[in-house]
């Protein structure tokens, strides 16, 4: 569902991701993971279609993000770390501006958009102005519109933020959900706990390479001699100056 091959991304002379390669099948859950400027919020926008690549290329669905953009998008939800609204609406009127956007059948829209406001909480903010919202009631707003066009892919950039633990665990759950319902999720986080909780999978990225890739269980037997360590241990090693060719 995930198809990316020799995707790079330089900004002048800096390479901020070098060939980068993988494939993720519909129905994983992927967790992506590196510490900061590692290269996981460029791949990002390279998948969603915000930037155009150096090089290479990302496929949704079969769908190529640069040349059939409308194709690859209306099969992905995107959240991302921050989201940004039209402030002046109202949580009700984002989800119809939503829906409408994403061509969401109005019957399916009528039945979905009170379920999603509910499971996230949002109920006792449906009238208010996006604008007067807290930053954890918003992040739970973007969650729930992405959700609404029932995508194929859903990509998201740290979800936790801002959450208090009990949304926090209604989204991981939701996500896991989809994930078993035959949604691709594609998860960047900084939260190993989170990623070794959901992911059937983890890739590990630092200095625009992808340094480590496989279940946790594999990826933790990557450092010293195959013994099992914790997802954080072979994280830090993996991060503070192994060579990538050495774990990759």
């Amino acid at each position: 569902m995930i198809e990316i091959e020799n995707l790079s991304m330089r900004y002048g002379e800096l390479l901020a991701l070098d060939k980068l390669n993988l494939n993720i099948p519909q129905g994983e859950f992927f967790a992506f993971l590196g510490p900061n400027a590692a290269g996981k919020t460029t791949t990002i926008k390279l998948l969603t279609g915000l930037m155009e690549p150096t090089e290479g290329t990302a496929k949704i669905c079969g769908f190529d993000i640069q040349k059939q953009p409308e194709e690859a998008k209306r099969r992905i939800g995107y959240i991302p770390d921050v989201a940004e609204f039209y402030d002046k609406l109202t949580p009700v009127e984002f989800m119809a501006f939503i829906a409408e956007l994403f061509e969401v059948d109005q019957e399916t829209a009528k039945r979905k958009t009170p379920e999603l406001m509910e499971q996230f909480s949002l109920g006792p903010y449906a009238r208010q102005r996006i604008e007067n919202l807290s930053h954890g009631t918003k992040q739970r707003l973007a969650i729930a519109s992405a959700l609404l066009h029932e995508p194929e892919v859903i990509i998201i950039d740290e979800p936790m933020v801002g959450l208090d633990p009990r949304n926090a665990r209604v989204v991981k759950e939701e996500l896991k959900r989809q994930s078993e319902n035959g949604t691709t999720v594609f998860l960047s986080t900084h939260l190993l706990n989170v990623a070794q909780e959901l992911a059937d999978r983890v890739g590990i990225i630092n200095h625009g390479k992808v340094v480590a890739l496989g279940t946790v269980d594999e990826v933790s037997g990557l450092v010293e001699g195959g013994r099992s360590r914790s997802l954080e241990d072979v994280f830090l090693d993996i991060t503070e100056g192994a060579d990538a060719e050495e774990i990759a």
